[in-house]
């Protein structure tokens, strides 16, 4: 299984699969231990290391947005704080976005029903930072086309990428070359500072 092909099941196959429990899903396996495999694989030649996840959701409910995410160890392990480059799955069309994105669940826990506002100023912050990549990483925003705190979090915490159609993903050698350039990205991001205070303080006198 190429990257591509676990990246088009997901697309393909995740509004009918969630017609049925996950519990044992062949997909909710796809998302959690296949993608991820194929992940680490192509991310094996570059330097790392990198933690890899993907989950279709917790315990008995699908997820609004599945997710298939890249952690830098000494970033973040998690998807709710930190910073980390993750394709997100919209649930309004055939595509998947390659985000690099800010940890959301510790956003909201913080700053409540105004953590919207805040991770998009310091998303516009963080795109000034990473300004060398706005050719290559063009999409600066995205949208996942499901109302709720979590989806409506990923959009808010987006802060560059790319978003690919049904019919890009059977280019197995662009993904690659995308992905190596995210990667660049979360890179040049961790050695600008990251989220540092500067950032955050600027993020907040905009709110």
């Amino acid at each position: 299984m190429s990257l591509g092909h676990a990246l088009r099941r997901i697309v393909e196959e995740y509004p009918l699969a969630r017609t049925d429990p996950p519990a044992g899903h062949p997909l909710a396996h796809v998302i959690r231990k296949g993608a991820p495999d194929e992940l680490r694989r192509v991310l094996a030649p570059l330097d790392g290391p990198f933690l890899v996840k993907g989950s279709p959701g917790r315990g008995s409910h699908w997820a609004a947005v599945p997710w298939l995410a890249v952690f830098d160890p000494a970033v973040t392990t998690s998807a709710t704080r930190g910073y980390y480059l993750v394709y997100l799955f919209p649930a309004h069309r055939e595509a998947v976005h390659l985000s690099l994105a800010q940890g959301t669940v510790a956003a909201i826990r913080e700053h409540g029903p105004r953590s919207g506002d805040h991770l998009r100023a310091c998303g516009a912050r963080l795109r000034e930072r990473l300004s060398d990549f706005s050719d290559v990483l063009p999409a600066s925003a995205i949208t996942l086309g499901s109302a709720g705190e979590l989806p409506e979090g990923y959009e808010a915490a987006h802060i560059l990428g790319l978003t690919y159609d049904l019919a890009d993903l059977g280019d197995e050698r662009r993904l690659r070359a995308d992905l190596a350039t995210g990667l660049a990205a979360y890179r040049a991001l961790k050695a600008r500072g990251g989220l540092d205070g500067n950032v955050s303080a600027q993020c907040r006198a905009d709110q």
